[in-house]
């Protein structure tokens, strides 16, 4: 027999309104089992399905019980008796097992079990008796179809327990036979009496026994056969009884079981085939969802990918745009410090013309002296050529003026014609000034609106840049939605798989039934 480890003795109670359910096959081998039987033994689904019923077997039973439980089931009979089971974890815990065969067409399935809370007197009872016939072994006490048989001279006084109805009656009848035939010998004298009396209560007791075992025995067997069949699923007719007392009553009963039975059953499978359709279209657009979603989520990566891309490339010309817009401004401001000076020189150059033209007139106020000197050298020459000898001392000096008035006028000249052409220079370079100054008037407008173009595509390219950083947040939430959605497609397929797997494990149980 197989033992399960590690048993820690540690009782573990659950609720008393909890029923645990399994089916197995011909070879004990677990074909569905309820929830309530999973959360008790501890065992996850994918521990307990396909593996043998005494997984959950507990080294504390005697194999004489699950021998007696074996000894029953495949005599087509069901078994009951309190039974000590294993969790995964070493703790135990007591049930009621009620185990039946299900036969179809008088061919064993397989088997089901039905497990219940007992008492605690009922636990600390098959405790001891369990011990007991552990202790004492083929000497102890032993179990016959789930019932407690004696060994030894107690099995005798075991023995009414198992007895069949219609042997009860004969038995009860041979007795009363046995009491009457004594009662007679001991009442009467004369030996033809006697038996005549002996023949009279035999034929009377053989009446009586005949008539009670087609009163009560033949119902009560067909009872009992009706209900093993309910209980089994082997058979799905009724049978009739044409009486209305007690057994007839609890025959109709057990029909209507029956009746209903099949109605949940086939019930039960017709929707639970309906769910594992349903289950197997939920996986179908699960899966496809899924590889929707995956992709998505690829997706919304690259996409993700590439607007930090085009973030940081527009962040990048926003820099740019805004080095260009300082470096614009400075511009402009040098401008328009050269604007400021070339009015400067403008204004200089206008100064040095004017200055420039007074020297001309000045020059030429000298000319017109050296002429007047001039010609008052000739008049003096005359006049001291007019005194004669006593002039001539005068015209010396009259020669000398008239030489230096000659020089002064032609050095007049001389700067006369250097004044007109650095004049006309000056006028031409003022005209070139102020043509400069005009151009970097021009010049520092073009950079005054070249820096406020700047400045809004700097603006503009702030706000892109903003806005697109808030577009790649969003992208990236998106993508953190995508990837929830795709983790809660992938969770809604393994539930939906999980379900599909309980659904089909539910059907071949019902299918068992069928």
């Amino acid at each position: 027999m197989r033992v399960n480890a590690p048993v820690t003795q540690r009782e573990y109670g659950f609720d008393e309104q909890a029923t645990l359910m399994s089916t197995t096959d011909t070879q004990s081998y677990i074909k569905y089992a309820n929830q309530a039987f999973m959360e008790v033994s501890g065992f996850e689904p994918e521990e307990i399905l396909g593996q043998t019923h005494n997984v959950v077997r507990h080294p504390d039973m005697p194999p004489a019980a699950f021998a007696d439980m074996w000894a029953t089931l495949k005599s087509g009979e069901p078994w009951s008796a309190l039974v000590k089971n294993r969790r995964k974890n070493g703790d135990h815990y007591w049930v009621r097992a009620n185990a039946i065969p299900i036969i179809r067409g008088d061919v064993t399935k397989g088997f089901m079990s039905v497990r219940t809370r007992p008492e605690r007197q009922e636990i600390e009872a098959a405790q001891k008796l369990y011990a007991t016939m552990s202790e004492k072994g083929e000497s102890g006490p032993d179990l016959h179809k789930g019932i407690v048989s004696s060994k030894g001279l107690g099995k005798l006084l075991s023995f009414w327990r198992h007895m069949g109805v219609r042997r009860r009656i004969r038995l009860n009848s041979l007795a009363l036979w046995a009491v009457l035939l004594i009662g007679a010998w001991l009442l009467t004298q004369d030996q033809a009496q006697f038996l005549w009396g002996a023949g009279f209560i035999s034929i009377a007791l053989v009446i009586m026994t005949a008539l009670l075992e087609a009163q009560f025995a033949t119902p009560l067997e067909l009872l009992k056969r009706q209900s093993l069949n309910v209980a089994t699923g082997n058979n799905r007719q009724t049978e009739s009884l044409q009486r209305s007392d007690e057994i007839g009553t609890t025959l109709r009963t057990v029909n209507q079981m029956g009746l209903m039975f099949r109605w949940l059953v086939d019930d039960v499978n017709q929707q639970a085939l309906n769910v594992q359709n349903a289950c197997d279209e939920i996986e179908q657009g699960n899966a496809y969802l899924h590889g929707q979603t995956e992709q998505l989520a690829v997706n919304v990566a690259q996409t993700s990918a590439s607007m930090e891309q085009i973030t940081a490339r527009v962040q990048s010309s926003a820099d740019t745009a805004q080095k260009a817009g300082e470096l614009a401004s400075e511009a402009s401001a040098a401008a328009l410090r050269g604007g400021q000076s070339m009015e400067q020189i403008v204004s200089t150059m206008a100064s040095i013309t004017a200055n420039s033209h007074r020297i001309a007139d000045i020059v030429g106020v000298i000319d017109s002296i050296a002429f007047q000197t001039n010609l008052l050298a000739l008049n003096a020459a005359v006049e001291a050529a007019r005194a004669g000898e006593n002039g001539r001392g005068f015209a010396v000096v009259a020669a000398e003026v008239r030489a230096l008035a000659q020089r002064s006028a032609d050095a007049a000249k001389e700067i006369k014609t250097l004044i007109q052409a650095s004049t006309a220079n000056i006028e031409s370079g003022s005209r070139v000034v102020n043509d400069a100054g005009m151009n970097i008037g021009e010049i520092v407008s073009q950079a005054q609106r070249v820096a406020s173009f700047i400045a809004e595509i700097s603006k503009a390219t702030r706000e892109q840049s903003e806005e697109i950083t808030q577009v790649g947040k969003s992208v990236a939430d998106m993508d953190h939605l995508t990837q929830q959605n795709a983790q809660l497609v992938t969770q809604g397929t393994a539930a939906s798989s999980s379900l599909q797997w309980q659904v089909k494990n539910l059907v071949e149980a019902i299918g068992v039934f069928r």
